[in-house]
């Protein structure tokens, strides 16, 4: 494996994942992905998961046990792992990876685009509103790809999430953003793997339908894995 792009879908259930995306299950179903179901750990709350999913760490280690933790990880990290080797990172995400990884806290004029070989994460775009259009971060983050060729990328898309708390997740408005994401990816997804990407497909964590998430039940648990 030599280039890895992860798109994290923020808050995208199993269920709801496997029901609405229907060129992931195209892939799937033709034997040119894997499909997998994770349970999440715990706390199913954004941040603890961010940074277990980047240091391996569960919140009890790591220290990330709740949102309001603002500070830079201090865990070994994928970013952090890629540098040292030399390598290219990059991302197009939540300001909240910028906290984790670059600086904390995030300022929101001088960390908004960054191009510096020196932090874990070197080739960042970040957002701050959780409304922020997905397409245009798709955009954001195939622009990256094309000029940078990172050896990692994190896509990290909150559309599932606002619309996930806005309206609940048993709803037309949270699964017809599971097609939404699911159509605008796959071009995407083409282009990628055919420069030598290989790509994952996962949720941090799902939402219920009271729109919430932070719980041990498997709606705010369980996430596919592609």
């Amino acid at each position: 494996m030599n280039k890895v792009i992860l798109v994290l879908s923020d808050a995208l259930r199993y269920d709801t994942a496997i029901a609405n995306m229907g060129y992931l299950g195209h892939l799937v179903e033709y034997k040119k992905a894997s499909l997998y179901k994770i349970i999440g750990e715990l706390p199913s709350m954004s941040r603890p998961m961010y940074e277990s999913i980047h240091t391996g760490t569960p919140s009890s280690e790591n220290g990330i046990v709740a949102n309001s933790i603002v500070r830079l990880s201090n865990q070994p990290n994928v970013f952090r792992k890629i540098r040292e080797a030399g390598k290219v990172t990059a991302a197009a995400a939540y300001y909240w990876y910028s906290e984790l990884y670059n600086r904390a806290p995030y300022d929101a004029i001088d960390d908004r685009e960054v191009d510096d070989a020196s932090l874990n994460i070197q080739h960042g775009r970040f957002y701050t509103q959780d409304e922020y259009p997905d397409i245009e971060l798709f955009n954001t983050a195939a622009h990256l790809v094309r000029k940078y060729s990172p050896d990692y990328l994190l896509l990290h898309p909150m559309g599932m999430d606002y619309h996930g708390e806005t309206y609940g997740s048993d709803t037309k408005e949270y699964r017809n953003h599971a097609i939404y994401q699911d159509s605008k990816l796959a071009p995407l997804l083409m282009e990628w793997r055919e420069h030598g990407y290989t790509i994952f497909v996962t949720g941090d964590h799902g939402i219920n339908a009271d729109g919430g998430h932070g719980g041990t039940t498997p709606e705010q648990r369980d996430v596919p894995f592609l």
